[in-house]
C-alpha cells in the first residue's frame, strides 16, 4: 500500500468496501471543517447476506456535545443505499435506548433490534460491553453486534445465521492532546486488542512517537521530523499485522488549522510480487445469493483499522 492510498483513507474511501455511507461522510466533513466541535465517530462496515443477497451494511455511532446516535445502513456492493435506521441514545432519552424497526426491502421484511441501556463507554462512542445490536433477515440474526447475544436471540426470536457476517473495515475518529486509544479484533475467533498510540510533538525535544498494542510498545519512532510517514510489521500475539502511519498534519499543518495523524492496521504479512502475481481468486459473482458466494473471496485479513487522530490543545 503507497502513501497515496494511506491518504486516501481519510477522504472516506477505505479498501476493500466500495460503499461508503454519506453519513460518514458528513462526519468525516464536521471533523475536518470544524474540529473543534469534538465529533467522534466509529464507522464499521461488514458484509452481511440481507434479504437474499450479500449487501454492505454500515454502522455508524457518532457523539458530540450534544448528541450520541447509532445509524445503520444496508448499501448495495456498488453502493446503492437502500434502507437507513437511525437511533438518538441521548442520555434524556432513555426510552430509545431499547426498541426496533422493520423495514420492507425488495419484498422481505428487515428488523432491527437494539438495547443500550446498560451499554458501557469508554470515551468512545461505540459501546464497549453490556448491550446488542441485531438485525434480522429470512428469521436469521444477519448481523449481530455487542456481547449480550443470548438475550438478542431471546427477544428476536430468530435463528442464528448459516453464514456469519464478514467485517470488511472499522474506522474512528479520535480526539485528544497527546494518546489515542482504540480496540479492534483482527481475528474473529479471538479477542479484542487495545491499542494505544502516544506522542510527543512540543517542547524543545525532537518529537516521538508510541505505537502499543494490548499493553506492549510495538513502534516507536525517533525524530518523528524526518520519519512522519512510514510502515512497519509487527506482531500482536503471534499474529502479523502491518502499521501504516503518517502524521505530517501533526508537524507541519498550520495553527489553527485542523490536522490528524492517520494509522492503518492490516492484519497478515505483506504480500510478496510472487505471491501477487501468481493468486488467482474465484470471483465468479453470477449468483449473489448464494451464501458461499463471498467466503472463497473474503478472509480475516481483508480486514483493516483506520484511525483518524485529530490533536486538541
Amino acid at each position: 500500500m503507497s502513501f497515496q492510498s494511506l491518504r486516501a483513507l481519510s477522504m472516506g474511501t477505505p479498501p476493500p468496501s466500495p460503499s461508503t455511507d454519506a453519513s460518514e461522510k458528513v462526519t468525516d466533513d464536521l471533523a475536518v471543517n470544524g474540529g473543534k466541535a469534538l465529533q467522534s465517530t466509529v464507522t464499521s462496515v461488514y458484509h452481511a447476506h440481507v434479504a437474499g443477497y450479500w449487501r454492505n451494511v454500515t454502522v455508524l455511532w457518532c457523539k458530540n456535545l450534544m448528541n450520541h446516535s447509532l445509524t445503520l445502513t444496508i448499501n448495495s456492493l456498488e453502493g446503492e443505499t437502500y434502507h437507513t435506521v437511525k437511533v438518538d441514545l441521548k442520555p434524556w432519552l432513555f426510552w430509545s435506548k431499547k426498541g426496533s424497526k422493520s423495514f420492507w426491502l425488495e419484498g422481505c421484511q428487515i428488523d432491527v433490534f437494539w438495547d443500550l441501556r446498560s451499554a458501557k463507554f469508554s470515551g468512545s462512542p461505540e459501546p464497549g460491553s453490556d448491550y446488542y445490536v441485531a438485525l434480522v433477515s429470512d428469521e436469521e440474526v444477519v448481523l449481530l453486534l455487542g456481547d449480550y447475544k443470548k438475550k438478542a436471540f431471546k427477544r428476536t426470536k430468530a435463528r442464528p445465521a448459516l453464514v456469519d457476517a464478514i467485517p470488511l473495515w472499522k474506522k474512528e475518529n479520535v480526539f485528544a492532546k497527546k494518546s489515542f486509544s482504540t480496540r479492534a479484533k483482527f481475528d474473529e475467533k479471538k479477542s479484542e486488542h487495545d491499542i494505544v498510540v502516544d506522542s510527543s510533538t512540543g517542547g524543545t525535544k525532537d518529537p516521538e512517537m508510541w505505537i502499543s498494542i494490548d499493553g506492549i510498545v510495538v513502534i516507536h519512532v525517533k525524530n518523528l521530523q524526518w520519519k512522519f510517514r512510514g510502515n512497519q510489521t509487527v506482531m500482536a500475539n503471534t499474529q502479523p499485522v502491518q502499521v501504516f502511519w503518517d502524521v505530517h498534519d501533526w508537524l507541519f499543518c498550520a495553527p489553527g488549522a485542523a490536522g490528524h495523524g492517520l494509522f492503518l492496521f492490516k492484519p497478515g504479512a505483506p504480500e510478496v510480487e510472487e505471491d501477487k502475481e501468481g493468486s488467482t481468486t474465484n470471483s465468479d459473482t453470477s449468483d449473489c445469493s448464494r451464501y458461499f458466494s463471498t467466503k472463497s473471496t473474503s478472509s480475516a485479513s481483508d480486514f483493516c483499522l483506520i484511525l483518524q487522530a485529530w490533536k486538541v490543545e
